[in-house]
């Protein structure tokens, strides 16, 4: 029998397969535990190949080919071998119990999710096995299933033992079944799953959903959630969480033997006009992904920048926002982080959002420390205890998660007391001793907020407190400065995911001079004030930056 994790990891070393980084990471560690096996986990061949013996013996392509023997890639081959593979020395249970794929379109997804959930339906040994496709939508749900089920069609074998019925795939010789399962069903809390496949799992908003289906598992022997999907465009979901998780464990920053990541992606945004790196994101180029298609489609996007976005995120897994947005994700993102205590007696430049009362809120502070062009931002959110739940579950954003983390207020009762906002400047004067000796805010609904800034704290109106105008001719050059300087690493904000999930939700208004300021896109949902308030911030900065430099012995 063959190795064909050590078979594709010599094809990479050789260049035959050309991987990205992240890949070679899996492998690699991958290959150190077939040479050194972490007890009490051994790597079994045997069962390793069982599921593509299962795959190419009995399951059929429904597409193209009609009825023709499925024949596995060795990238394919090398992921099924890595789940089904590392098995307990006494028990024989298998180790993975999570797989998370990240690849580009077009490369059978679905159809392996398919031949996985049939060989977890018949030869896993389960009995009673509940395996369910998840999405958001059932329509979206069904896509999965129905692969399945004409897999089942166009083979002889599989068909004389499943049975299809209305609303599952049923295995009788141990009561075992395949089922379509949606966000929107009333019997998620019941279920006793053996088998959990989400395609596309960046189209999924709902945090809850993930985590009530992984509880679902906890009674079976060797359960498997298996998550495959490309890049999104809506950030700070659940794909980027899982997504990040999967990085961390590959960094080695935390462990997590259950967890199993194949990252399929571009090294570099760049890359995607260099037809050697196509492969990267697309193991399957060639021999399931149409290569003439794909380069059809890079030539477009060169000529189309509205197309640009769904190319990079789509065929190369690249995270972006969506066309017309202000930052690509790259320029958005930034890792970085400080501790507060770095800017301990630091002066710095505020800037507030109000918005509404009944809405989401923001405060931020800039500063800068003698020397360096680098600038620190503290960002803060606030939001009306009493619909925060009901916030976070009906718009799908994890303002609960944020709130746990810290990173939003949660005022009492149904609107946003400004008060906390001039709370939490204290706060930050109290206990760092980080002062905002400037602080710009929005004037409309502003009154109240202005006059507790100035009995509390001692600011000046127009002075120390200054509005700024939302204008285009008085945002236009902050808000370009202010891209440079992210797109650079120039602003470190501390990896905070609201202030990261606003700004990547910014769209911009361009006037006849080519001024612009900024707007929310199409989706309401979609939240912008954390980052207006550090735009606000940065306009302040930049209209005081000579007397700011002054201020902190520059």
């Amino acid at each position: 029998m063959t190795n064909y994790i050590l078979e594709y990891w010599d094809k990479i070393q050789s260049g035959e397969v050309v991987a990205c980084r992240r890949l070679k990471q899996q492998i690699s560690r991958l290959i150190e535990e077939l040479k050194n096996p972490r007890d009490p986990w051994v790597f079994d061949l045997e069962k390793a190949n069982r599921p593509i013996e299962f795959i190419e013996n009995f399951c059929r392509l429904s597409v193209g080919s009609l009825g023709q023997k499925v024949k596995l890639d060795i990238w394919q081959k090398a992921i099924i071998q890595a789940v089904f593979g590392f098995v307990h020395k006494e028990t024989g249970l298998r180790r993975i119990r999570e797989l998370f794929i990240l690849i580009g379109r077009k490369n059978g997804k679905t159809s392996l999710l398919a031949w996985i959930s049939l060989y977890l339906l018949v030869a896993d040994n389960e009995g009673g096995a509940e395996i369910y496709f998840l999405a958001t939508k059932r329509d979206q749900a069904r896509k999965g299933f129905i692969e399945c089920s004409n897999v089942v069609s166009q083979s002889a074998d599989l068909r004389r033992h499943i049975r299809k019925r209305k609303s599952d795939l049923y295995f009788p010789l141990t009561f075992s079944k395949i089922e379509p399962l949606a966000s929107e069903s009333n019997s998620l809390d019941g279920l006793n799953s053996h088998g959990i496949i989400i395609d596309e799992l960046h189209a999924i908003r709902d945090r809850n959903l993930y985590d009530v289906m992984k509880q679902s598992m906890s009674a079976r022997q060797q359960p498997m959630l298996v998550m495959i999907t490309t890049a999104g465009f809506v950030r700070e979901c659940i794909f980027d969480s899982i997504f990040e998780y999967a990085c961390d464990i590959l960094d080695g920053k935390i462990e997590d033997e259950r967890f199993l990541a194949f990252i399929y992606e571009l090294d570099d945004r760049s890359e995607w006009t260099d037809f050697r790196m196509w492969e990267k994101p697309n193991p399957g180029l060639g021999t399931i992904k149409n290569y003439d298609d794909l380069a059809a489609n890079v030539e477009r996007a060169k000529n189309d920048s509205g197309f640009l976005p769904t190319l990079l995120t789509k065929d190369f897994n690249v995270r972006e926002t969506v066309a017309g947005s202000w930052l690509t994700f790259e320029e958005a993102n930034n890792e970085e982080v400080f501790d507060l205590e770095e800017l301990r007696g630091c002066y710095g430049v505020g800037g507030v959002d109000l918005s509404a009362t009944t809405d989401l809120t923001s405060s931020s502070i800039e500063l800068m420390k003698p020397g360096s062009n680098k600038k620190y931002v503290i960002s803060h959110s606030f939001m009306p205890a009493d619909t925060l739940d009901q916030r976070a579950k009906e718009d799908k954003i994890p303002y609960d998660a944020w709130h746990k983390r810290g990173l939003i207020t949660a005022c009492a009762g149904y609107k946003v007391d400004y008060r906390y906002i001039t709370d939490w400047f204290i706060k930050l004067k109290e206990e760092f001793g980080i002062i905002a000796y400037w602080v710009g805010y929005d004037s409309w609904n502003s009154p109240a907020w202005v006059e507790d800034m100035e009995m509390r704290i001692g600011y000046r109106n127009k002075d120390t407190l200054i509005p700024v105008s939302m204008g285009a001719k008085t945002l236009s050059g902050p808000m370009k400065n202010l891209k440079a300087d992210l797109a650079a690493k120039d602003i470190n904000y501390n990896n905070n995911p609201v202030l990261k999930w606003a700004l990547t939700n910014v769209s911009m208004e361009t006037d006849k001079n080519e001024n612009i300021r900024p707007v929310k896109g199409r989706n309401q949902r979609q939240r912008i004030d954390p980052a207006v308030a550090v735009l606000i911030s940065h306009t302040v900065l930049e209209n005081n930056y000579e007397d700011y430099r002054g201020l902190i012995g520059w």
